[in-house]
C-alpha cells in the first residue's frame, strides 16, 4: 500500500559499468552502460534541448535531489531504505485488498469481478470487516463520483478498459493479474489520501452488496444535469485564456506539459526495451536444445557443446526473470504516471474553469450598473470556492509530486538492482 507525505530520500549514486550492456538499454535508462542509478535521479530533468531518446538532464528541478553525502551507503537497497513514511502500517485504520479474480459469462456479455476486503477501525463504518465483489465498471464509477465531488483533487489513475493492449490478450491469466494489481493500487491510493479517504462514495464502494450498489448508482444526477455541466465547461473553454491566473497554477501547467512528454517517451522506450528483449529471448532459448543435439553427433567435443548449452539455459533463465521484473516493476509504474499526467492536466483545466467563472462575473459587474448587490454576493462565493479549489490542489500537488519522486526512484533502483544480479548472473 502507498505511504502518504513521503519523504524524498538522498540522490542515487551513479553505477558502475556492466560488461555487454546493450546499447538500447542505455538509451532507454535500463542499462547497466549509462549507470543507471544515476539515470533513475536524473531521468525527470526537464531540458528542452535533449534529442528524441536523450532524456536526461543535468537540470534536476523535477527530482530535487540534494548533494550526495559520502557517508551514505551506496547500495541500492540501502538507499531505498532511507525514504522515510509518516504513517507507519500501525498507525493506518483502513486497510483495502483485491483479489480472487472471477469469470462471469452470460448471454449477453462476458466480465470479470474481484473480491475487494476491507478492514478498518474507524467509527463511521459499522462493522471491522468487509468483503464485496466489484467488476471494472464500479470502479470507473467511484473514480467519476470523486471527481464530481473534488474537481481540483488528484484521483489516482485507473488501469485502460483494454492495459498493455497488444502485450496480452484480454481475460488471459496475465491480463487479469496485471488489471488486479492496478484496481488493488488505485484504492489504497484513495485510502492513504486524506480527503478521498473520507468520501461518502468510496465508504459505499467498499460495504454496500451487489444489489445495493446498483440502486445507489441509480440515484445520481440526472442526464439533464450532467449534460448542463458539460456545457458550462464547453462554455468556459470555449471563452479562452484566464485572466488573473496565479503564477503558481501556470508554472504548474508547464511542468505537466513538459512531465507528459517525458514520461510518455519513457513509456515508449521501455515497451520497446521490453519487446526487444522477448524476441532475444525466444531466439536465444532455441540454441540450448540445438547445441544439446549437436553434442550427440560431435564426440571430441561433446561436452565443450553441452557446457554451451548449459550456459544458454542460465542465460534463458536470468533473461527471462529480468523481463519479467520489467512487466511487474517498472512498466506499470511508467503507464500509470502517463495516465496521472492526462488527469493533472484535467484537474488544472477545472480550476481554470473555477476562475474563468469567476472573471466572468467580475467582468458583467463591471459593466453592468442595476443588481450590483446580487453580482457582489455571487462574486463573493465565487471568491470563496476559488480560493477553496486552489488550496486543495496546491495542497495536492506538493503530495503527489513526493509520491512521484518516491515512485521513479524506487522504481528505477529496482530496476538498476535487476540489471546487475543479470549481467553477475
Amino acid at each position: 500500500m502507498e505511504a502518504k507525505g513521503r519523504v524524498p530520500g538522498p540522490p542515487l549514486p551513479a553505477g558502475g559499468e556492466g560488461p555487454g550492456a546493450d546499447s538500447h538499454l542505455a538509451a532507454g535508462a535500463l542499462g547497466t552502460a549509462r549507470g543507471p542509478l544515476l539515470a533513475a535521479a536524473e531521468v525527470l530533468a526537464l531540458d528542452d534541448e535533449e534529442d528524441d531518446l536523450e532524456v536526461f538532464s543535468k537540470d534536476s528541478s523535477l527530482a530535487e535531489v540534494n548533494s550526495f553525502s559520502p557517508s551514505v551507503p551506496i547500495s541500492p537497497s540501502s538507499m531505498i531504505n532511507q525514504y522515510k513514511f509518516e504513517d507507519g502500517p500501525e498507525l493506518r485504520d483502513l486497510f483495502i485488498t483485491v483479489d480472487d479474480p472471477e469469470s462471469h459469462i452470460t448471454a449477453i456479455e462476458t466480465f470479470i469481478t474481484y473480491r475487494v476486503v476491507t478492514k478498518t477501525t474507524r467509527g463511521e463504518f459499522d462493522s471491522s470487516e468487509y468483503e464485496v465483489r466489484r467488476r471494472y465498471q464500479d470502479f470507473l464509477w467511484l473514480k467519476s463520483k470523486l471527481e464530481e465531488a473534488h474537481p481540483t483533487l488528484i484521483i489516482p489513475p485507473l488501469p485502460e478498459k483494454f492495459i498493455m493492449r497488444g502485450m496480452v490478450e484480454r481475460f488471459s491469466d496475465e491480463f487479469i493479474e496485471t488489471r488486479r494489481k492496478a484496481l488493488h493500487k488505485f484504492l489504497n491510493r484513495i485510502a492513504d489520501h486524506p480527503t478521498l479517504t473520507f468520501n461518502e462514495d468510496f465508504k459505499i464502494f467498499l460495504t454496500a452488496q451487489a444489489w445495493e450498489l446498483s440502486s445507489h448508482k441509480k440515484q445520481g444526477p440526472g442526464l439533464l444535469s450532467r449534460m448542463g455541466q458539460t456545457v458550462r465547461a464547453v462554455a468556459s473553454s470555449v471563452r479562452g485564456a484566464v485572466k488573473n491566473r496565479p503564477e503558481m497554477f501556470t508554472e504548474m501547467i508547464n511542468y505537466m506539459e513538459t512531465f507528459s512528454q517525458k514520461i510518455t517517451l519513457l513509456d515508449k522506450i521501455a515497451h520497446r526495451i521490453y519487446k526487444e528483449e522477448r524476441e532475444y529471448f525466444n531466439e536465444m532459448k532455441e540454441y540450448g536444445p540445438i547445441h544439446t543435439l549437436w553434442s550427440a553427433s560431435e564426440e571430441d567435443i561433446a561436452e565443450s557443446l553441452k557446457g554451451i548449452a548449459s550456459c544458454i539455459d542460465r542465460c534463458c533463465r536470468a533473461t527471462e526473470r529480468r523481463m519479467a521484473g520489467l512487466s511487474e516493476l517498472l512498466l506499470p509504474i511508467l503507464h500509470e504516471y502517463v495516465l496521472y499526467s492526462e488527469i493533472l492536466m484535467g484537474v488544472l483545466k477545472r480550476r481554470d474553469q473555477i476562475q474563468g467563472e469567476l472573471d466572468s462575473k467580475v467582468d458583467a459587474l463591471a459593466n453592468r450598473r442595476t443588481e450590483k448587490d446580487l453580482f457582489s454576493e455571487e462574486i463573493g462565493k465565487l471568491e470563496d470556492k476559488v480560493e477553496r479549489a486552489n488550496n486543495a490542489l496546491k495542497a495536492d500537488w506538493d503530495r503527489w509530486k513526493q509520491n512521484m519522486q518516491w515512485d521513479m526512484r524506487s522504481t528505477f533502483t529496482n530496476v538498476a538492482e535487476n540489471n546487475l544480479r543479470y549481467y553477475e548472473e
